[in-house]
């Protein structure tokens, strides 16, 4: 390249850094795309992952703006040359590529392209996508610029790098959903043991009243009034499981908008008011936000089901470069270092551990009568 083997050096280290830096398979195919086609300097870059049938799961571009891409339409099939790279596992560098007898043509909306430059993205023998360059930025006096081998060299290091890196945010994005499916599955106990024994206590209730009913009807009344209430602690307990179960959807709204849709769900089911409030959050590591997530819901959970609050206000604030959740109530209050020593008590353990396990520091202050606060500090990425 033109601008030495130092320039090029430092190109390829920062390349790799803005890599390192995600665990998004998304934003880890983005970052590889546009960390390609600045180190080339390039017009267009792309790289897709195939899919079973054909086709492509994902196919990430940049240099084509959103309307150009919208323009183009549906992806691109496995043929041609994106096959060639995909299924002999070669790299493809070419003066012009609308020469190559593999070439099939594109949309009339597609970018032109000339000198082409591809080469898959492997892990061991699998086969993860195909990366290409189009259209080097220099003059181009007829047959006389395009991708050099030593573009070539540094690009088969980019990949060989972004072939760990797409491997690493596979690997995050399973564990998560594994951990997801763990925390369903103990919801779903949890779920059944509350709901099992609320309507057992329906049931006995019940039976009550009706032995009631001809001989002491003031007392059968009273067994009625504990009969809906049972009912409406019932129906409190399926409304926080259904809310708790439903998916976060951090991924495609945020942290910010998942708190306030589900601090507004809570507001219109129960009697309490609960309000939501946020200020200057920058976008967290998923860790972080799902670890705010999970305690805030389990605050809410607390403060609605157990302290008969009549306000709970729940905000989410900036704190350097991480964020700082606070859950208040109004409601009885409590002692905290007798339920500390009662063990594992409303939440607050697996609250801890949450904490702990993103870097972050969480706060509980509570007297009988006066309230509960629940605070959760944690780190920016």
């Amino acid at each position: 390249m033109s601008q030495g083997p130092r320039s090029g050096l430092a190109a390829v280290s920062a390349a790799l850094l803005a890599m390192s830096r995600h665990l998004e398979v998304r934003d880890v195919l983005k970052t590889i795309v546009a960390s390609a086609r600045e180190l080339l300097d390039a017009q267009y870059a792309a790289l897709g992952v195939p899919d079973d049938h054909g086709g492509f799961a994902q196919f990430v571009v940049d240099g084509v703006s959103d309307a150009q891409w919208k323009a183009i339409g549906p992806l691109p099939r496995q043929h041609g040359i994106l096959a060639a790279m995909l299924h002999e596992a070669r790299p493809e560098r070419l003066a012009d590529v609308r020469k190559d007898p593999r070439f099939e043509g594109w949309p009339t909306a597609h970018p032109d392209l000339v000198d082409f430059l591809g080469l898959p993205v492997r892990d061991g023998d699998e086969v993860l996508g195909a990366l290409f360059l189009a259209n080097k930025n220099c003059p181009k006096p007829e047959g006389s610029c395009g991708f050099t081998a030593e573009d070539e060299e540094l690009l088969s290091i980019l990949a060989q790098h972004a072939a760990i890196a797409l491997t690493n945010a596979r690997l995050y994005e399973r564990s998560r959903e594994l951990t997801i499916a763990e925390e369903r599955s103990r919801l779903a106990h949890e779920l059944h043991d509350a709901v099992s024994q609320k309507l057992f206590s329906l049931r006995l209730t019940a039976q009550a009243a009706a032995a009631l009913v001809d001989r002491d009807p003031a007392r059968a009344k009273g067994e009625l009034q504990q009969v809906a209430a049972l009912a409406g602690e019932a129906v409190d307990e399926l409304r926080a499981a259904v809310v708790e179960l439903r998916p976060a959807a951090l991924d495609e709204d945020g942290l910010i908008a998942t708190l306030r849709t589900q601090t507004q769900v809570l507001d219109r089911a129960h009697t309490a008011r609960v309000t939501f409030t946020s200020t200057g959050v920058r976008a967290l590591p998923a860790a972080q936000e799902e670890a705010l997530l999970r305690v805030a819901q389990e605050a809410l959970h607390n403060a609605l089901r157990h302290s008969g609050a009549e306000r709970v206000a729940v905000s989410v604030d900036r704190r350097g470069g991480g964020a700082v959740l606070r859950v208040s109530d109004d409601g009885t209050g409590f002692d905290p270092q007798a339920v500390r020593s009662a063990g594992r008590h409303l939440g607050l353990v697996s609250m801890r551990d949450r904490a702990s396990g993103v870097g972050g520091t969480l706060t509980v202050e509570s007297v009988p009568g006066k309230g509960t606060t629940i605070e959760l500090e944690v780190p920016g990425g």
